[in-house]
C-alpha cells in the first residue's frame, strides 16, 4: 500500500532522513521506533506532503506522491495523527470529530463513521457535547485519533499516540490501536515506547540518526540485544 524508497529529507542544511526504506502493506500494523530526534516524525510528515524529499520516492497505492501537497494526499486516504494532541479546545467533541470527515467521499458517510468512533470510544459519545478542553489527556488522544477515523482511511498514520500519558491511559490508548488494526485498517505508528509498539505491530524498524539500524518482526526485534541494551534496559 505504501513504499517509500530511499527519501533524503533536511531541515535547512542538516539532515534529518538519510535515505531510508520502508513498506506498509494492506491491514498491516507497522511501527517505526526509536529515541527522541530520531527522525520519525520528519517521516510522517513527508509523507503527509508537509516536507519534500530531496531524493527518492514515495508511492501510495502504485501512485507516486512525493510531490503532491497535503491536501491531495489526505484525499487518497491518508489520516495523519500528529504528535501533540491538537484539539479544537473551544468546538465540542462532535464538532472535533466531524470536522475530520470534510473531503467529499467522508462527509457522505459522516454519520455513519461518527457511529463506529462512538462506538470505539464510548467515552467520547458520553462527552460528545462537552467542550474538548474539558477532556483529560487520554480521551484527548483518543479523540485525535477519532478524528483520524472520520477521514475514512485506508491507513491511519499515529505520531507518538502515548506522548504525555499516565502508563494506565497509554494502555488504554494502544489497546485501541489495536482494535482499529484488527478491524482490518492498516496503520504506521510512531512511537518512543519500544516494548508496546513492538508487541502490536507486525513488523518493526528502528530508527538511530536518520537511518533504519534494524527491521524485522515486532516481537523478534524485542528479542534483540541492541534492542534490549538501549531501548528496553535489560
Amino acid at each position: 500500500m505504501l513504499q517509500v524508497n530511499n527519501i533524503l529529507v533536511s531541515y535547512g542544511s542538516g539532515q534529518v532522513i538519510k535515505g531510508i526504506s520502508f513498506e506498509v502493506g494492506e491491514k498491516e500494523c507497522i511501527t517505526i521506533v526509536g529515541a527522541n530526534g530520531a527522525g520519525k516524525s520528519t517521516i510522517l510528515r513527508t509523507i503527509s506532503g508537509f516536507l519534500r524529499p530531496l531524493s527518492g520516492s514515495i508511492k501510495f497505492a502504485d501512485q507516486r506522491i512525493d510531490d503532491l501537497p497535503p491536501f491531495a494526499i489526505t484525499a487518497l486516504g491518508i489520516a495523519h495523527v500528529p504528535e501533540g494532541r491538537g484539539i479544537f479546545p473551544e468546538m465540542t467533541v462532535r464538532e472535533n470529530l466531524e470536522l475530520g470527515a470534510y473531503i467529499p467521499s467522508a462527509k457522505i458517510k459522516r454519520k455513519e463513521t461518527l457511529d463506529r468512533v462512538f462506538q470505539l470510544f464510548p467515552r467520547l459519545k458520553e462527552r460528545a457535547n462537552q467542550l474538548a478542553e474539558t477532556l483529560s489527556g487520554g480521551e484527548q488522544q483518543m479523540l485525535v485519533i477519532g478524528r483520524g477515523l472520520m477521514l475514512n482511511p485506508k491507513l491511519l498514520m499515529l505520531d507518538e499516540p502515548s506522548l504525555g500519558l499516565a502508563p494506565i491511559l497509554a494502555e488504554a490508548v494502544f489497546e485501541k490501536i489495536g482494535e482499529i488494526h484488527q478491524e482490518g485498517m492498516a496503520i504506521l505508528l510512531v512511537e518512543q515506547n519500544v516494548f508496546r509498539a513492538l508487541t502490536l505491530a507486525s513488523r518493526g524498524y528502528v530508527l538511530e540518526n536518520g537511518q533504519i539500524v534494524l527491521k524485522g518482526e515486532g516481537t523478534k526485534l524485542l528479542q534483540d540485544e541492541h534492542i534490549k541494551t538501549y531501548y528496553l534496559g535489560i
